[in-house]
């Protein structure tokens, strides 16, 4: 789950990291009071979007005077801001942050995620700020610093000094570095993260440490220990298919191929797209159904396979375990007379009951296609997404 800029910020100041002064707003006159309420001479409009590349897409701006801020306000509230993550289509801007401005001295980046190789929460820094962590990596990769994390002794005093120095933060600064990064892991720990980053964390000409910017994600599957997380969720930046597939504890995620994939399990269904690809085809969509998928379910996954105009075949691919063949077969039939499936319906099954299921499928008296095993089904979508071009 991600969360907006401002709300990470939050979050940042309740583990002692500071940032600027802001304040959300929705409208170009709560901006100018923002404005008006910080005081100072010089504000930052902010667009909030779950993106990065904001300022590159015109969704930041500097403002010296309360007329710019309502200027900005005007032209970015509602803009459909492209940036290198919205892809294309970008994001509809709804929100702004308004912050105070900053003398800024010098830019940092720091950065936490999993290491799943090493077990540990990494630490990553480079003295190369406000740029993509992802481009310093390819071009100067030995300006990135990394720390493995011990769990039991947390981020140590000594390990955050060390590697606030090798970023270049001056020795005056050193333990406003090492209160914001140890703030950081504590936020990344205690919040169950995914990644937590600032980019820029700055060194300001009065020689402060803050985060100028800041982004986190969270693991989805540990937001049931934080309600004040959730309640941070912004339906608006999601994917309307991907909220309505969480009303029914359905894994999908959209994706641009023309095959839509119903499987059960998050590594059936990797492998299945794989082979989709490997036969030259090109999936639709992500679609785990889980161990124990109902009729109610299955049907309600086809109907958001089906909302993608892109849709030319669906391949149902189940191995039965814990979920029997018959029950799948059964909700498969049931959805498929529900929505009126036009598309061709390619189903392999195996596993538990799976001669019971093959012959629900086949006494249908609807045009399904079986499959014998994973490469046959792989081939015969592929086919039938083809033929219907």
């Amino acid at each position: 789950m991600k969360i907006h800029e401002y709300q990470a910020k939050e979050l940042l100041r309740q583990f002692a990291v500071p940032t600027p002064k802001g304040n959300v707003c929705f409208s170009v006159d709560e901006a100018e009071m923002a404005a008006r309420k910080l005081g100072g001479a010089i504000w930052v409009v902010k667009a909030q979007i779950h993106a990065g590349g904001r300022g590159k897409g015109g969704g930041v701006k500097v403002a010296r005077s309360l007329p710019e801020v309502r200027e900005y306000a005007e032209k970015i509230l509602g803009m459909q801001l492209v940036t290198h993550q919205t892809g294309p289509g970008g994001q509809t801007v709804r929100r702004l942050l308004i912050e105070e401005g900053a003398q800024i001295s010098r830019e940092y980046y720091v950065g936490m995620v999993i290491d799943r190789s090493k077990q540990r929460v990494v630490l990553m820094a480079s003295s190369e700020g406000g740029m993509d962590i992802e481009e310093v990596a390819a071009k100067s990769p030995e300006k990135i610093h990394k720390v493995w994390i011990d769990p039991l002794a947390g981020l140590t005093a000594s390990e955050a000094d060390a590697i606030a120095k090798k970023i270049g933060i001056p020795d005056g600064a050193i333990m406003q570095a090492r209160a914001c990064l140890q703030g950081l892991y504590r936020t990344f720990v205690e919040k169950d993260a995914m990644l937590a980053e600032i980019n820029p964390l700055v060194l300001t000409a009065d020689q402060r440490v803050i985060a100028l910017d800041a982004k986190i994600n969270f693991d989805s599957n540990a937001l049931y220990r934080h309600p004040e997380i959730l309640a941070f969720r912004d339906l608006d930046e999601e994917d309307p298919a991907e909220v309505e597939a969480s009303k029914f504890d359905l894994s999908y995620i959209s994706l641009d191929g023309n095959i839509g994939c119903l499987v059960n399990g998050a590594g059936l269904a990797m492998a299945t797209m794989d082979i989709i690809k490997l036969y030259g085809g090109s999936p639709a969509n992500f679609l785990d159904v889980g161990g124990g998928a109902t009729t109610e379910k299955v049907t309600e996954a086809f109907k958001l396979m089906l909302k993608n105009p892109k849709l030319n075949a669906i391949l149902v691919n189940i191995f039965g375990g814990i979920m029997k063949c018959d029950v799948i077969a059964e909700g498969v039939v049931a959805a498929a007379r529900e929505v009126h499936l036009k598309v061709p319906l390619i189903v392999r099954l195996e596993g538990t009951n799976v001669d019971l299921g093959k012959k629900i499928l086949a006494e249908s008296g609807l045009a399904i296609i079986a499959a014998s095993d994973m490469a046959d089904a792989a081939q015969k979508v592929v086919a039938a997404a083809k033929g219907k071009n």
